[in-house]
């Protein structure tokens, strides 16, 4: 039985990898890698996930992480293990290549003990989740805090659209600045929170950066 190897290094190109792990909140795309050949495991694809999860999560957590997804699925004669981690205050790609050699030790130890995980090879992904990923959990909106969403309220008139910024989250309730107002919300009247995507504003832009934009296309024009 050969052992897998996780890459310490996100996109780097070797053998075993292929696709690519969620990317940050701020766009950077992180993921490692690593291939086994193992004996055929048995059971479904539900029950596979289970013992695989039962692995992987206490990695993940003596990591200072948590484990916000975990998917099996095949690739041609290949499973493709995916691992999406993260905590308070983000990970970082050290972080992700980190947590990627820990879990795939930890594999590697599952499959020495004669406990088979994958039905033939496997490639891991471990990566950190993007700014689509869904609201739900109240760690997912603290760790929101400051950006704007947009989330449906449930109330006894009907479900309700709203937009607004984080303030504050606890274990109960969300606090979301709409137009001015804050108003709490507490997550069993929810549906799932999204991030929405925000670009800067022109009166927020600095004075002396308008003033650079403007002589930088005055430079421009000189050059035509």
């Amino acid at each position: 039985m050969s052992r897998g190897r996780a890459g310490g290094r996100p996109a780097e190109s070797r053998s075993g990898r292929s696709g690519a792990a969620p990317g940050r909140a701020a766009g950077v795309r992180g993921e490692a890698a690593a291939r086994v050949r193992t004996q055929h495991g048995g059971g479904s694809e539900a029950t596979r996930r289970d013992r695989v999860r039962a692995v992987v999560e206490p990695v993940v957590v003596a990591a200072g992480c948590d484990l916000e997804d975990l998917t099996l699925s095949r690739a041609g004669r290949r499973s493709v293990l995916r691992v999406v981690v993260d905590a308070d205050g983000g990970v970082s790609l050290d972080d992700v290549a980190e947590v990627s050699r820990a879990v795939s030790q930890a594999l590697d130890a599952a499959e020495e003990a004669g406990s088979p995980l994958f039905d033939g090879e496997y490639s891991l992904e471990v990566g950190s989740p993007g700014t689509d990923r869904p609201l739900r959990l109240p760690r997912h909106w603290r760790r929101s805090v400051g950006r704007l969403v947009k989330v449906t309220r449930r109330t006894d008139d009907g479900d309700t659209a709203l937009t607004g910024r984080v303030v504050a989250a606890d274990d109960a309730a969300v606090v979301l600045d709409v137009d001015g107002e804050h108003q709490s919300c507490a997550y069993d009247h929810l549906g799932p929170g999204r991030v929405q995507v925000e670009f800067q504003r022109m009166d927020e832009i600095a004075d002396e950066d308008l003033d650079q934009i403007a002589a930088d296309e005055d430079e421009e024009g000189d050059l035509r």
